[in-house]
């Protein structure tokens, strides 16, 4: 392995065009992390906030781009035991994912699912990681309970409908034409709304509310969501692409006992991220393994144009995960 590789850099803050290819030393692994050989990279909106300026990298990760990726394993750091250079795995990364390698901790490693591709295993950290601990852990999702996720098409969403269903949650998805919708039906969703023609509060008060909503819009979603919930709800706020701010009455959560959280991913401690990863392989990988779930994809393009693979998920015409091919 020689000692430079091909990455892509975010040469100064700015729209997609900003994405440019370069070159950098391959990482060293150190104590306790490994170095991956990546194949495919998973392509995620934080990747966009990070380009634009809006979401730096934790201290000590790379500035580099990419959450998540699958490839092999080529070097382990001092105290690594579970796994062996040679190991097709999938990961999540600090950041760094867009390049031909990358570091990570051990413990946010995951074995490739067995008979899944490198391909859609790069799609599986980031959303997984991200779904599971929102809707799962923090969520505390039941099965029989009424859960809605806005953004049912994307990534995230796609990821949130076929865990849902798989755990035995009625599921409801917004989104914003036909095709999407029918995408939402197929992944599990007994119900999904065209959010551009009926109003989600309507129809999941009609259910009786939601115990369960998952939200990456927030602005004026926000008091909606609420209003949305059944007695003793709770909304997981998960980004904003509308905005953080919202006027809200704080009466309805005392009177019907709702609770309000969230969460992001990426400035969690190792430890928090590897404890995530430790029941995604207990309870979700078999479900992988038995093709009980798989990762939607939408397309593929070549590291080097990194640039219209952002430009596509901004675009929102996706549906489910894009992701960039790194190696041969």
């Amino acid at each position: 392995m020689s000692h430079m590789m091909r990455a892509i850099e975010i040469s100064a803050p700015g729209g997609p065009e900003v994405l440019r290819e370069t070159v950098c030393p391959v990482p060293v692994p150190g104590a306790g992390q490994v170095v991956i050989r990546l194949a495919y990279a998973g392509v995620n909106r934080p990747d966009a906030l990070q380009r634009a300026g809006a979401y730096d990298p934790p201290a000590g990760a790379s500035p580099l781009p990419g959450l998540e990726g699958a490839g092999h394993i080529v070097a382990v750091g001092a105290g690594v035991t579970r796994w062996q250079i040679g190991d097709a795995v999938c990961a999540l990364f600090p950041g760094g994912a867009y390049a031909e390698y990358a570091a990570t901790d051990a413990g946010q490693v995951l074995p490739v699912p067995a008979g899944m591709s490198l391909k859609a295993a790069a799609c599986l950290p980031e959303t997984f990681f991200t779904v599971w601990s929102n809707v799962f852990m923090r969520g505390r999702l039941q099965a029989g309970e009424r859960f809605l996720v806005h953004g049912g098409s994307s990534g995230i969403g796609t990821t949130a409908i076929q865990l849902a269903h798989a755990f035995g949650a009625r599921v409801f998805a917004t989104a914003g034409n036909e095709g999407k919708c029918a995408a939402c039906i197929q992944l599990g969703a007994e119900r999904a709304i065209n959010y551009r023609e009926q109003d989600f509060v309507e129809v999941l008060q009609a259910e009786g509310g939601a115990n369960l909503i998952l939200d990456m819009v927030g602005g004026d979603y926000i008091v909606r969501n609420l209003k949305a919930l059944a007695d003793d709800g709770r909304l997981v706020q998960i980004a904003f692409l509308q905005g953080p701010k919202s006027a809200v009455s704080f009466a309805p959560l005392m009177m019907r006992r709702l609770t309000i959280t969230g969460s992001t991913l990426r400035p969690q401690s190792d430890a928090a991220k590897a404890a995530i990863a430790a029941e995604l392989e207990a309870k979700v990988w078999p479900l992988l393994r038995d093709g009980r779930l798989a990762p939607v994809m939408d397309s593929e393009f070549a590291l080097a144009d990194a640039g219209a693979a952002h430009a596509r998920m901004e675009s929102s015409v996706h549906i489910g995960k894009i992701v960039l091919k790194v190696g041969d």
